[in-house]
């Protein structure tokens, strides 16, 4: 089946919305509590009044949940899975904000920018070191949009395979930190098979009823953009990353595989050997 863009465009912009709203039973719980004091009526009252009376045009441009993985940049065994909510500026430019779970405490990881192919080449090639590309994501099946039916997720996934993203983790939850406490982390995207563990994978998959396999499998005929040389340094040992001078630590404690120390419902992690 084939879309002309017009309709590719509105069959997307109308399957992001159902996806937004589709998972409502397929939960995914945060890693952390927050400390501090229940809200007070007077605080829920506040929330209610600003959410009556103020325009939110920026939250309200959020319209794309993507679902996925990352890891730190220099440590690819320390991974975790991503909840991606992002608002689509143009054809060239998507952002989202990371959280790590899709229930209303989740907490917000951090950042990811999407640049198309054509923005990616124009940059500098210290600049490059910092992004890593989504082709691996997108062939493996690792990478969905839940909640959308298929013919609809593959042409997003189409739009994003050449696509390059940065993204920086700033609250380190899958290591149980309470606050966002440290520095920056650089995070990556996954760039072959056998890289990311299996038993976290599955763990997502069961959750949010996703068949990674299956969408690999549909994905087949996407046409394999070429991988700008520049991307994915870490492959080529070039690791670019914040030292911490608070001493955080940015790795999982228990040397577990999966989410076998967590709950089913719970964001995945991992430590891969």
């Amino acid at each position: 089946m084939t879309f002309t863009p017009l309709a590719a465009t509105l069959l997307l912009a109308a399957a992001a919305a159902a996806a937004l709203a589709a998972c409502g039973d397929r939960n995914t719980a945060s890693n952390v509590a927050a400390p501090g004091a229940p809200e007070t009526v007077k605080t829920r009252v506040l929330e209610a009044g600003a959410m009556a009376l103020q325009n939110k045009p920026p939250v309200e441009a959020i319209n794309t949940y993507l679902n996925g993985f990352h890891f730190y940049n220099g440590r690819p065994g320390v991974q975790m899975e991503a909840h991606h909510y992002c608002s689509i500026l143009n054809e060239d430019v998507t952002q989202c904000v990371i959280f790590d779970g899709n229930q209303q405490d989740a907490k917000i990881m951090g950042v990811e920018y999407i640049v198309s192919a054509t923005l990616f080449a124009a940059l500098p090639a210290e600049e490059k070191a910092l992004w890593h590309s989504h082709v691996h994501e997108v062939q493996s099946g690792q990478l969905a949009a839940p909640g959308i039916p298929d013919v609809a997720e593959k042409e997003l996934m189409k739009k994003l395979i050449g696509t390059y993203g940065k993204t920086w983790h700033t609250w380190h939850t899958d290591v149980d930190k309470p606050l966002p406490l440290g520095v920056p982390q650089l995070m990556m995207g996954f760039t072959a098979d056998g890289q990311t563990d299996p038993a976290m994978v599955a763990a997502r998959d069961r959750r949010l009823g996703i068949d990674s396999a299956e969408k690999r499998k549909g994905r087949e005929d996407l046409a394999t953009p070429a991988i700008d040389p520049g991307a994915d340094a870490w492959q080529k040992g070039r690791v670019v990353q914040l030292a911490d001078p608070t001493g955080s630590q940015h790795a999982h404690e228990a040397p577990t595989r999966g989410a076998g120390n967590q709950g089913p419902d719970v964001n995945a992690r991992s430590n891969k050997p």
